[in-house]
């Protein structure tokens, strides 16, 4: 952590919490559940003694992460008394604190470090990457998921990213049939050659289903596939890398380096899905990245349902994380919401996620999308 933070003596004063339901433009299936018509996510805002404010989202899903609703009374109820008052240089034993005072709540977590190093890095007029190091790319290569129950919208949705030099995209799979999953795949690959395509299962398949459909998928050579089976099944995973020659992606199976610890002695993978949202945070998330590292896996950005806040979150992570190589995710902001958050848009140009350098996360957020779809506010 840069050593700046250690002077500030500044105390937050506020702690102020929304919750909100974000429409978004179509339906999607994942291998353990559909998203609909909204997306919830909980927005924490951080204000100082001198008035400036910062922000952290925390975009939890109840089938993988937690609830909006666990989320919000994470923050308002059991962080809030370790956070209001406390000097903005105390930013790493807050952090502990909030490890212990709520259990889980990753996504409340990240937030909270998210909101924290926003304001600080306003106050010291420095972007959030160089709080957490030295940065290493200024560009992250974008990759947009499909998981649309109508093909045709997804083709339509291929077409736009064709055209704004998108070069990734992930097929979401698991949640129709394996016809519907190798049709899809092998129309990707024929009638859109610029879309290199990756293989996200989200524990959709049975283990006797993955062994017999995984490698009927690899032999299409998707540039990885993504867990196909339920997170606790190691020795699953295991046989399928054996399976396939392919990389295979562990993403539910591995939430922070605790996980990572175990995933690694059980080599059930070859690369790994690093979301701040499931890590609780992003110094976190770098720790998954760094230990991966040493075991010579790659990692790259994912993302949960999110605004464009908690992208920019996962963009600093990345900024100065060498080992995160396969790019990002952070589509949502650009292709899946009807309006983001951000006042300006998500920064997106020719295919790539440019990490901004303008002090604190670097984009502001439009309070008034905080009345507009507000479920509840502390």
């Amino acid at each position: 952590m840069n050593s700046a933070l250690l002077d500030l003596d500044e105390k937050i004063i506020a702690l102020d919490v929304w919750h909100l339901a974000v429409p978004v433009v179509s339906r999607r299936d994942h291998g353990i559940g559909t998203v609909a018509d909204s997306i919830e996510v909980v927005i924490l805002r951080l204000t100082s003694e001198s008035g400036k404010v910062g922000y952290g989202e925390a975009s939890p899903w109840s089938v993988f992460t937690g609830t909006p609703e666990g989320n919000f009374a994470a923050l308002d109820r059991y962080l809030r008394p370790n956070v209001v008052g406390k000097k903005l240089s105390e930013f790493e034993d807050t952090m502990a604190l909030a490890q212990r005072a709520v259990v889980h709540a990753t996504e409340a977590k990240a937030a909270l470090e998210a909101a924290w190093l926003d304001l600080a890095g306003k106050i010291l007029s420095r972007p959030v990457w160089q709080l957490l190091g030295e940065k290493c790319r200024s560009t992250i290569p974008l990759s947009c998921s499909l998981a649309n129950p109508d093909f045709e919208q997804d083709i339509a949705l291929a077409e736009r990213l064709v055209d704004d030099e998108v070069g990734y995209i992930k097929l979401k799979t698991g949640f129709k049939d394996h016809a519907f999953d190798m049709m899809r795949l092998e129309h990707m690959k024929t009638h859109f050659p610029s879309l290199t395509p990756r293989i996200d299962y989200n524990q959709g398949l049975s283990v006797d289903d993955a062994l017999k459909y995984v490698p009927e998928i690899d032999r299409l050579d998707p540039s990885f596939i993504e867990q196909p089976v339920a997170y606790h099944e190691y020795e699953a995973m295991t046989e399928l890398r054996k399976l396939t020659k392919n990389p295979l992606v562990a993403d539910e199976s591995i939430f922070g380096p605790e996980d990572m610890k175990w995933a690694l002695a059980e080599n059930i993978s070859d690369g790994v899905s690093i979301k701040i949202m499931k890590s609780g945070g992003m110094k976190r998330g770098m720790q998954v990245a760094e230990m991966a590292a040493g075991a010579g896996l790659p990692a790259y950005g994912g993302d949960m349902f999110e605004t464009g806040l908690a992208h920019l979150a996962g963009v600093h992570m990345i900024a100065v994380a060498p080992n995160i190589t396969l790019g990002c995710e952070f589509y949502q902001a650009t292709y899946y919401l009807e309006e983001d958050l951000l006042v300006d848009p998500f920064p997106i140009e020719n295919g790539e996620v440019i990490v901004p350098d303008a002090p604190g996360l670097g984009m502001e957020l439009d309070e008034k999308k905080l009345e507009k779809y507000c479920v509840k506010a502390s």
